[in-house]
């Protein structure tokens, strides 16, 4: 049984804040969205920060949480993809890469000029 005193807010500010994160691209039940929730705790300006990002990408709070999840497993997936050709077909040249790099830079200036950041929302 909890008393008055387990709620002080010296051990309120102890603690980290506890929050729900859902997922948004998961399967149906006859045409219901199936949502796993979890409980997380992180540190206060982690929590703040992301609050402020989903605010500006004009996403809830957990919407952010997963889009960035998924972009974060896009990534291993690119780097492991890479490291399986580079395994079968050798290192990429010098040369290689600088093109690589040229084009991704091009690819992001034209994404800025034209406005396809996605926005995903819940």
């Amino acid at each position: 049984m909890r008393t008055d005193s387990a709620l002080s807010p010296t051990l309120l500010q102890t603690r980290p804040p506890v929050l729900i994160m859902l997922s948004y691209r998961c399967a149906t039940i006859d045409g219901v969205a199936v949502r796993k929730k979890r409980s997380i705790s992180m540190p206060p300006e982690l929590d703040a920060a992301i609050e402020a990002a989903a605010t500006e990408a004009g996403m809830t709070y957990s919407a952010w949480l997963a889009d960035t999840a998924r972009k974060e497993f896009a990534i291993r997936a690119g780097l492991a993809a890479v490291a399986e050709y580079e395994r079968q077909h050798g290192s990429f040249t010098a040369d290689e890469l600088a093109d690589a790099e040229e084009w991704a830079k091009a690819a992001l200036s034209r994404s800025k000029r034209t406005g396809s950041r996605q926005r995903r929302t819940a």
